[in-house]
């Protein structure tokens, strides 16, 4: 089943950030999120994930659905390494070997056995990408998964979600527009 917005309403401190929101994402599809800063791409993103509430209007299509998610923040445990992090999401039993594999196909070196607070940020991203990744989901959202990344990591990055999400229904909050095109991805521009 689709994810369906149906007249969504949001407002902080009496600024509206969503209004009357109809939009639609497919099953099993990517879609990238766009819009100006401001426009409420994360605050939807929060609503889908049941973070915030709507005034007013209605999400369908996530009854019972399991979300993983990178947020903005990479929302890791700072004194624990990289698989560490991971496991503490993951609950499909993978070895230590299995993450490891999925840590070297997006290009991440030099991160055994270290807190992930020594870590670059695009390291770090891209920790948090395998956490969501390799979660049990039916539902993936990543908000702006590919800050801090160079042009040919993303690439790479952009291959193995491609790869490992494929048949799922993935929503990436993203400011760049060739992300759509090596996405194969469905655009919705918020206004």
């Amino acid at each position: 089943m689709d994810i369906r917005v149906e007249n969504l309403n949001k407002s902080f401190n009496g600024k509206q950030v969503l209004k009357d929101l109809n939009i639609n994402f497919p099953k099993g599809k990517i879609t990238c999120l766009m819009g100006a800063s401001g426009t409420g791409k994360t605050t939807l993103a929060n609503i889908l994930m049941n973070l915030l509430k709507p005034d007013s209007g209605r999400v369908e299509g996530l009854e019972g659905k399991k979300i993983s998610a990178v947020f903005q923040e990479d929302r890791l445990i700072e004194h624990w390494d990289a698989i560490e992090n991971i496991r503490l999401v993951n609950n499909l039993g993978l070895t230590k070997e299995k993450i490891n594999e999925h840590l070297k196909e997006i290009n991440l070196k030099d991160y055994e056995e270290k807190p992930v607070r020594l870590l670059s940020g695009g390291m770090r991203r891209r920790v948090a990408l395998v956490r969501a990744i390799l979660s049990d989901y039916d539902v993936l959202i990543l908000d702006e998964p590919f800050k801090g990344l160079d042009e040919e990591l993303k690439k790479q990055v952009i291959n193995y979600i491609r790869k490992m999400a494929k048949g799922k229904t993935v929503i990436i909050i993203t400011h760049d527009r060739e992300d759509i095109d090596l996405l194969d991805a469905n655009l919705i521009s918020l206004p």
